[in-house]
């Protein structure tokens, strides 16, 4: 079990340094830590849980990131990659508006959400290849 655990954090980072590194460097690409931080500020917005200045906001949005991408590559992307990664990006292109999020960080226009589904089957062909390696 903690191989596939191990695994699914290294694509979840992998998918993380691909999307952080394009996001820096280029302009109208998806912007998925936008997303997220929305999301992170709805779910603390009714708690005693504060999170101020940019740079917190950012952190924790990467942490939570990171964990839960991770723990769903290493539930799913070693056993059947490409499906785990088109399913994670066509639904982050697909929910946020569902969930009352501006969607458009990810899905204002088809560059974004191509490229959106793209990092995240990046994240699960990454899985799938390290824990083909360690286990």
């Amino acid at each position: 079990m903690y191989k596939k655990i191990l695994a699914g954090f290294a694509g979840a980072i992998a998918l993380n340094i691909l999307h952080e590194t394009i996001r820096k460097n280029f302009d109208n690409v998806p912007e998925i830590n936008k997303l997220g931080e929305e999301a992170l500020l709805k779910m603390t917005d009714n708690t005693p849980i504060n999170i101020t200045g940019e740079n917190n906001l950012y952190a924790a949005t990467l942490v939570g990131d990171i964990v839960s991408n991770g723990m769903y590559y290493a539930t799913t992307a070693t056993k059947s990659n490409l499906t785990s990664g088109l399913l994670a990006g066509v639904g982050a292109i697909v929910l946020p508006k569902k969930m009352g999020l501006n969607e458009n960080p990810v899905a204002s226009n088809n560059k974004k959400k191509i490229m959106t589904v793209g990092y995240y089957v990046f994240g699960a062909l990454v899985t799938k290849f390290v824990y083909d390696k360690i286990k």
